[in-house]
């Protein structure tokens, strides 16, 4: 996590609750690993193909 990101969080937190800013950062890390899981799905998809 970069510095500066780490400032915005501590701001939220300072504004919005602990709460919020937590529920925002999960939220974040949780549509990288969706992207992730939609690429592979894509890929594996395109392997079954190529192998039928």
């Amino acid at each position: 996590m970069g510095e500066g990101m780490q400032h915005e969080l501590l701001e939220i937190v300072s504004n919005l609750g602990f709460p919020i800013a937590l529920s925002i950062y999960l939220l974040v890390r949780l549509e990288n690993r969706m992207e992730t899981l939609a690429e592979r799905i894509k890929d594996l998809g395109e392997a079954i193909k190529s192998v039928l």
